[in-house]
């Protein structure tokens, strides 16, 4: 990386002759000017067009994880300095996570705190912007201090205290613009640094499975630990107002389920959380380390996913290499068992101990082929133990004696006594078969409501796997909705909404999700339950994929 950035000139009031401070992490754009002494922190991006110049105003800090759009002027005068984070004098002070949007001007002295959003065109001068404030388009703030947590609109003047001092509170929606507009940006970042390794680049055109780096230094597939999907499920669990852990497990100990926890994520923010969680993966390689979603209000677990494996590889959950955000409480991906009650898979066993660990209650249901249709489930022989090789084995039993008809796994939630997860395990016409050693064959078929039974290219018809993962969120009570994104914005989380489902017959959704799917051909489309009295989404499912 070639960056244009100099020393400050001689002046009368500065004869250092400073210079820019870039961390290894951070990517600065060779058409961007960078001049005098300008501190940038970890995993900042700089654009191309920016003009960051040091030379009279002087220091400049720039915090971790922030970006500087294109166009951007950075400039300060020699009078009059803010205190920073750290209580010393700079002339710009820039904090952690924040969106400086094209051509926005910060003009020192200014200090813009953590987590805020500078809209495009907009300009602080000798002023204040408290942390996780959001300036929208052509704004000016000059001569205020901005408190934190507030919206200035687009086109705003504040000039004067008392204005500053009556403007509204963010919302979570633009909280939530704030935090995307963060995440597309740091997969810039790594997607910059990346055109600069030929080992990265090359493993991209080869399209061999892989993690984008998100560290300067990636050259070959073993340092490169955290795939972008793995960064959009966090973007969007943090999102939805979910809390954010990790755990890991060693080989031996990953058939039992004893994971233990990595280092406590208290933080909220996007940076700090990918930060932790690269942490994890670098104390624990060589092990399973796998991503929590916490939903704390109900003292549950709302996403377990895998993000490495003891081969240093990222989890491949769907067959080619990536992970999908998807809440426990959706149908997952797993072996459907084909076992005669000698064995269950693995994937099998390990979902039954979450569900256990999760302090749900848990049971089991089967319906033959005719009244799959009308959804007329009956129950097999409850299911008291907690013990999990007690479970497996009646599980093993209902399994046996159901052959030739759907069998469904439930978690209960004894306390709010609700189903948290309905998860089908077998379909008819799937004999169960042993390998010979009456364990489960490997030749083991995935059912999965977004990867086997997603419709292909706008195909128009849609599986049985979508047909009920729709009735399992209408019987609920949940709203229904849908989203499509094209492959090359698929990476960047960018989702856009297909249109309004306000019918709650089966039947009408279904044909409404059918008629998105061949709106949309070539595009990934994934349907949503959204909780309305939460007002969150409790569901996520791909249904059709490019």
């Amino acid at each position: 990386m070639v960056v244009r950035s100099k020393a400050a000139p001689p002046t009368p009031w500065s004869r250092n002759m400073a210079e820019p401070q870039i961390h290894k992490t951070a990517y600065v754009h060779s058409f961007s000017n960078m001049i005098g002494d300008v501190r940038v922190g970890a995993h900042v991006l700089v654009a191309p067009g920016t003009s960051i110049r040091a030379d009279e105003g002087t220091p400049f800090s720039i915090g971790e994880y922030s970006n500087i759009q294109d166009g951007v002027v950075i400039h300060g005068l020699d009078a009059g300095r803010v205190v920073g984070d750290d209580n010393n004098p700079y002339s710009v002070w820039i904090g952690k996570n924040c969106s400086i949007a094209h051509m926005a001007l910060i003009h020192g002295p200014a200090y813009v705190g953590d987590s805020c959003f500078i809209g495009f065109r907009s300009t602080v001068f000798n002023a204040r912007v408290g942390k996780g404030c959001i300036v929208m388009m052509h704004a000016l703030i000059q001569d205020v201090e901005i408190p934190p947590g507030k919206y200035i609109p687009s086109g705003a003047i504040i000039t004067n205290q008392q204005q500053a001092d009556r403007l509204p509170n963010v919302t979570e929606t633009d909280t939530k613009f704030a935090t995307h507009v963060l995440g597309i940006n740091e997969a810039l970042r790594s997607g910059y640094h990346c055109v600069e390794d030929k080992a990265c680049v090359l493993e991209i055109r080869n399209e061999a499975p892989g993690a984008v780096s998100s560290n300067s230094n990636a050259t070959t597939q073993e340092t490169m630990t955290i795939t972008q999907e793995a960064i959009s499920q966090v973007r969007d669990l943090l999102a939805g107002g979910y809390r954010i852990g990790t755990e890991h497990v060693d080989e031996r100990r990953f058939r039992t389920g004893s994971w233990q926890s990595c280092a406590p994520i208290e933080s909220k923010n996007l940076s700090d959380v990918i930060s932790s969680l690269e942490q994890c993966l670098a104390e624990h390689r060589g092990e399973y380390v796998r991503l929590i979603g916490i939903d704390a209000k109900a003292k549950r677990r709302v996403l377990e996913t895998i993000v490495q494996r003891p081969n240093g590889q990222v989890s491949s959950t769907n067959g080619n290499g990536h992970s999908s955000y998807r809440p426990s409480n959706t149908s997952s991906s797993y072996s459907a068992p084909t076992g005669n009650g000698g064995g269950l898979p693995t994937e099998l066993a390990d979902q039954v101990n979450h569900i256990l660990t999760q302090g749900l209650r848990l049971a089991t249901e089967h319906v033959d082929e005719r009244r799959f249709r009308t959804g007329s489930w009956k129950s097999c022989a409850p299911i008291e133990s907690k013990n999990l090789s007690q479970v497996l084995a009646e599980l093993g039993n209902c399994l046996a004696e159901h052959q030739g008809e759907y069998v469904r796994l439930i978690g209960i939630d004894p306390k709010a006594k609700r189903r948290v997860v309905e998860t089908i395990i077998q379909r008819p016409n799937e004999p169960l078969a042993t390998n010979g050693n009456g364990s489960a064959s490997s030749a083991a078929k995935n059912y999965s409501s977004s990867s086997n039974s997603a419709p292909s290219g706008g195909s128009g018809h849609l599986g049985n796997g979508v047909a009920d993962t729709v009735r399992q969120i209408l019987s609920q009570g949940l709203r229904l909705g849908a989203e499509h994104v094209s492959k090359r914005r698929f990476s960047s989380g960018s989702w856009e909404s297909c249109g309004a489902i306000d019918t709650q017959n089966q039947s009408q959704a279904l044909g409404a999700i059918d008629g998105f799917i061949r709106q949309y051909p070539g595009e990934y489309i994934r349907i949503i339950g959204i909780d309305p009295k939460a007002k969150r989404r409790v569901v996520e499912t791909i249904v059709q994929r490019p």
